[in-house]
């Protein structure tokens, strides 16, 4: 199951990339370049997004954090650096994004909603919800600023409906999300 899954995530991965990439204009600017028919040039900017793909992978760095992250620093990645997830303005790292969007078409079929409520949390947005709610290690609902896992685009809120824990708990490990935080059920890390 493992393996299908990871094949899923690498499609998706494929498909971002091709996206991002905008074939025609690719086409027709290499294509005028080299002289090459646009069959040819569709295949090299097929190769460039395979390449691009690849070189977002789900690796982690020693701390735990994606290399392409970890140059930014925790709360301070810009938009361009993640993706969007569940058709919403909410952003994540993109392996963690297209995870949750297979994750959230599997609960969909099951009929079961994860409406994300938080997801990327700058450090100023850290700062403020440590001030509201309190840290964590003194009773509070906060990671100390600078180390949560929102900070890196790998953590989202969603609503904690009882249906929708109850699925996360039973399924989220599949698409590589976990539940890290004891007293948070709402609270969901991409671990792969």
């Amino acid at each position: 199951m493992d393996a299908i899954v990871g094949i899923a995530h690498r499609m998706a991965e494929i498909r971002s990339s091709l996206q991002a990439v905008a074939p025609t204009t690719m086409v027709a600017s290499r294509a005028a370049r080299s002289g090459s028919s646009s069959a040819t040039a569709f295949v090299a900017a097929l190769e460039s997004a395979v390449t691009a793909s690849s070189a977002t992978s789900t690796a982690r760095n020693a701390d735990g954090v994606p290399p392409d992250l970890a140059r930014y620093g925790n709360g301070r990645i810009p938009a361009d650096a993640l993706a969007t997830v569940g058709g919403t303005s909410h952003r994540l790292w993109a392996p963690a994004a297209q995870a949750f969007d297979t994750m959230l078409a599997a609960a969909a079929r099951d009929g079961v909603r994860l409406d994300i409520t938080d997801s990327y949390r700058s450090y100023d947005g850290q700062v403020d919800v440590a001030a509201r709610k309190g840290l964590y290690s003194q009773g509070g609902l906060a990671a100390e600023p600078g180390t949560s896992p929102h900070g890196w685009g790998l953590a989202l809120d969603l609503a904690p409906t009882d249906r929708a824990v109850g699925w996360l708990r039973a399924n989220a490990g599949a698409y590589g999300f976990v539940e890290d935080t004891p007293r948070e059920p709402w609270h969901w890390v991409y671990a792969r």
